[in-house]
This record gives structure tokens, sequence and C-alpha cells, in this order.
């Protein structure tokens, strides 16, 4: 399923950014570009919201129905493999999970596995201009299981990371894309950033390391694309060392995720995983 108008550009973007070894660039167009004071008025407004328990109840529930609907749409396009490698996972006090980040919907791929097989509730860090999204996609950032994170250090220091220790210590899964940029139907694992393993050293919970392989098909999508499915590759947990600092903590989960991400990767495709960019690392795009 297809969400926004031609990709051309965004494609364009992708390209332009593997030449000059810009892996974690924005490619999207038309995203918000606000100044640091209207992101943290964005934000305050989103909390502000949601402490309004009877209008944010009654919005959140037709925001998880629109959820429901859209489930149902893809779960036939989703399979599952691996889930033997969480074995013995113990979730009581809840887990990050990681994945690539290649399509506005592909965290209904994510949801499937938490909400259908571990039988927990997801919530989703996302980036904070999202919150200012037009139409529904944007009611729905402003009124699901989101949490917006935000280049603030104060803001990353308090309100995000105990917002980040409540959830977790009420079991939930929360999704962070270590890849942060997502890059449309690119089939590749990028280079991953440190943020979602530092938060889960400092608040000692496993990663759960997933990659989503994109499967082509004949069906036609849209004038540009044509349709693609999904096989979600759980990959395995990382739990933090508590023997040694935050830091090296995450410099070493986030290593070994990327080995694993990258075996993925290449098991799924029968290549070898380079930053070179061909026609085939758009998944769907009739060139």
């Amino acid at each position: 399923m297809i969400i926004g108008g031609s990709k051309k550009e965004v494609i364009k973007n992708i390209e332009t950014n593997i030449i000059n070894k810009e892996l974690n660039r924005k490619v999207e167009v038309n995203d918000a570009v606000m100044s640091d004071e209207e992101i943290m008025k964005l934000i305050n407004k989103f909390y502000k919201n949601k402490s309004k328990k009877f209008s944010y109840t009654i919005k959140h529930m037709i925001a998880n129905m629109t959820i429901s609907k859209y489930m149902k749409l893809l779960d036939k396009d989703i399979t599952i493999k691996g889930l033997e490698n969480l074995k013995d996972l113990d979730l009581s006090k809840g887990a990050i999970i990681t994945s690539n980040h290649f399509n506005p919907l592909d965290t209904f791929i994510i949801r499937k596995l938490v909400e259908k097989v571990l039988k927990k509730d997801l919530y989703i860090v996302i980036q904070d201009t999202n919150l200012a999204m037009p139409g529904g996609l944007g009611f729905l950032m402003n009124y699901t299981n989101t949490i917006p994170v935000s280049k603030s250090p104060t803001y990353l220091a308090g309100t995000f990371k105990e917002n980040l220790r409540k959830i977790l210590s009420d079991g939930n899964i929360i999704l962070i894309y270590p890849e942060e940029e997502m890059w449309f139907n690119y089939r590749k694992i990028r280079p991953l950033k440190r943020g979602a393993y530092q938060y889960a050293a400092i608040l000692n919970v496993p990663i759960i390391s997933c990659f989503t392989k994109i499967i082509d098909t004949d069906i036609l999508d849209n004038e540009e694309f044509n349709k693609t499915i999904y096989e979600l590759n759980v990959l395995g947990y990382l739990y933090p060392d508590k023997d040694i600092s935050p830091r090296v903590n995450s410099i070493n989960m986030l290593n070994e995720d990327y080995t694993w991400k990258k075996r993925s990767y290449e098991e799924a495709y029968n290549k070898s995983l380079d930053y070179t960019f061909s026609k085939d690392d758009i998944a769907g795009y009739r060139w």
C-alpha cells in the first residue's frame, strides 16, 4: 500500500545520498520544517492533549479503531519467521524493538509481532515533526501509542526518558527505528544510530532485533509501484551488561544488532551488503 504522491523525487534523493555516503539523511519531500521553539510547542501540545482525559480517550479509541482496520487489510501480507529466537526472553519489564524503516506503514509489520504474537502493547517512537502531519496520518500520530523524540537534550534526558521508563515498567514494547530516517521501499539495512541502545542500557531492558524482507509481486499498486509483501525476520535479543557503562553497552549492542541485520539482509536477498545504488534496491518500483 502506497501512501502519498509520486516517489520519483524521493528515490532520486536516496540515490544522491548513497553517492554522497549520507545513509541516514532525510529523503522525503514536503516534511514539515520547524524551528526548535516550534517543535517544543508541538510536543508540549501533544502532552497537554494527553492530559485531557475524556477527549483524548475518545480520540485514542477512534485512532485505534482505524489502526485495527488497516491491520486487518495488511495482515495477510505479513509473515513472521524466527520466533524461536525469542525463546526464554523475559518481557515482564518490557523491551525495545529495532527494525529497518522503509514505509509509513511498516509499523504494522512490527505490530503483528508484538500485539498478535507476543500479546503486548506496542508504543512507537516518532520524529517530532510527524505530530504536524496533516489529515488522517497526523491524527494517528497524535492519538495512537506514540512517543515523539526531539533533538532537545533537556527533553531527551527528562520527559522522553521518563516516558520510556514508565511504558517499559508496565511490560510494554517500544519500537525505535535506529536508522532514524525512512527510505521508501529501500531494501538494505543502513548504519544504525546509538539512541535505542543507549536507552536500553540506561533502563536495563533487552533489545529485540528484527529485519523485514520486502518481497515483490506482479500486482499493480499504483502508477509507479507494484504491490509488495513482507517477511519479518526475528533475529534474537540482546541484554545490556550491568558491569559496563551505558555508552559502552550501547556501542556493543548496536554493533551486534547491525551484524545480525546485515546477515539477515544477505541471507534474504542472497547477496552481500554494499552501499552502492542499484535499481533493485527500491522494492516494487517500475523503472
